[in-house]
């Protein structure tokens, strides 16, 4: 697979490699760690930013594991500039707010369920101007959002912000905590912090670009639920599972009845919404544990975890009355009602393989199809009546 470019194509301001060329023309200085204890002897700065960098590019070359990857990002952010505290705050598109990746400190449990709205304190105004933001004293900055400090408990006296950005998108902000020394925090410590965020960005986009990809090949593109290549997959998953803890699981195998005459009447661009709806509505019923996916033309399977076959039989029976009773998209002037045929089967009651357990279900459903349609049977027991 093809990873991104090293150098975003047109980051602002600047690419990594720009911003390590500016940080070479800024004054030279003699780390932080010097400035905080004269007699400490660190290496020049040249060797052991270059050092970093190769480290960096080794761990975004290495691993496509995001957690990792930033984490060596921030560890080495705090090698070289010595905050009291640090923290990535990426940013939640859909809602326009930050929350804390990674934080450090002993109030970085509290900023778990912390958020931070775009514009919101200094780090929302980072998020968006997209600019760096250096603040020496922030009690002399009106931007400074103190609720943070109320969480955490801790005194913010100085910060620096900057952007992690990925072309014209903002994606986070790295915040440094109480790092600003009696001889200020230098252009070449700026330069630095913003060529890691670089870094940072990299492989976040990386990450969102494999996880794009991996979500198409196990995603159904007509209703979002996932496909059948993925359920053998997960059943597999579920089978080691049950058998290691000793759980029960189960399979439920909905065909639509009479689904061809829709298409048919109807047009297969009223067909493929209809699909989409129903494909949702079942996602709605189910659990967070459950799975639900589209197993090929008009029919659906739901993968219920740690769940016995009677309990999937109570589901079944919910999944065909929602089916037979929902009248089906009002909104588009065309509404639709329909019926299901509904089969299910059970790990380990009704089989122990995967194939067997597949076609157990699938068997059953056919049983409702190929006589009555419009009910739910189960392996081994056959028809049931309606709830």
């Amino acid at each position: 697979m093809q990873m991104l470019p090293l150098e975003p194509q047109d980051a602002k301001p600047h690419t990594p490699a720009e911003r390590l060329r500016r940080a070479a023309d800024a004054k030279p200085f003699a780390g932080l760690e010097r400035r905080h204890n004269p007699d400490v002897d660190v290496p020049a700065p040249e060797t052991s930013e270059v050092n970093v960098f190769h480290e960096l590019g080794k761990a975004l070359t290495s691993s496509l594991q995001l957690d990792q990857v930033l984490r060596t990002i921030m560890e080495k952010i705090n090698e070289v500039l010595r905050p009291d505290t640090w923290s990535l705050l990426l940013m939640d598109m859909d809602k326009r707010e930050l929350y804390f990746q990674i934080a450090t400190g002993a109030g970085a449990e509290a900023l778990k369920d912390v958020r931070i709205k775009v514009g919101q304190g200094l780090a929302g105004w980072v998020a968006e101007s997209g600019e760096a933001v250096v603040v020496a004293d922030t009690s002399k900055d009106s931007r400074f959002f103190g609720q943070v400090d109320e969480k955490t408990k801790m005194a913010t006296r100085s910060i620096v912000a900057v952007p992690v950005r990925f072309r014209d998108q903002c994606l986070g902000v790295i915040e440094l905590i109480n790092c600003i020394g009696p001889e200020g925090f230098s252009a070449r410590d700026l330069a630095l912090l913003e060529a890691l965020a670089d870094y940072a960005a990299i492989a976040i986009e990386n990450a969102r670009h494999v996880q794009r990809i991996h979500e198409l090949t196990i995603t159904d593109d007509c209703t979002s639920l996932y496909n059948a290549r993925h359920l053998n997959f997960m059943l597999d998953t579920e089978i080691y599972r049950s058998h290691r803890y000793a759980f029960e699981f189960s399979l439920i195998f909905i065909d639509l009845d009479r689904f061809k005459l829709v298409n048919d009447t109807h047009g297969h661009l009223v067909g493929s919404k209809l699909l989409a709806e129903i494909g949702e509505a079942i996602k709605e019923k189910c659990r967070l544990i459950d799975l639900a996916f589209r197993y090929g033309g008009d029919e659906f399977v739901v993968l219920l975890p740690q769940t016995s076959k009677e309990n999937a039989l109570g589901v079944a029976h919910r999944l065909h009355k929602l089916i037979r009773e929902t009248v089906w998209l009002k909104n588009t002037g065309t509404p639709v009602r329909l019926t299901a045929s509904v089969g299910v089967a059970a790990y380990p009651t009704d089989s122990r393989t995967k194939a067997e357990l597949l076609h157990l279900a699938d068997e059953a459903m056919y049983l409702v199809k190929n006589t009555s349609r419009d009910s739910v049977a189960a392996a081994g027991v056959g028809l049931l009546p309606s709830r």
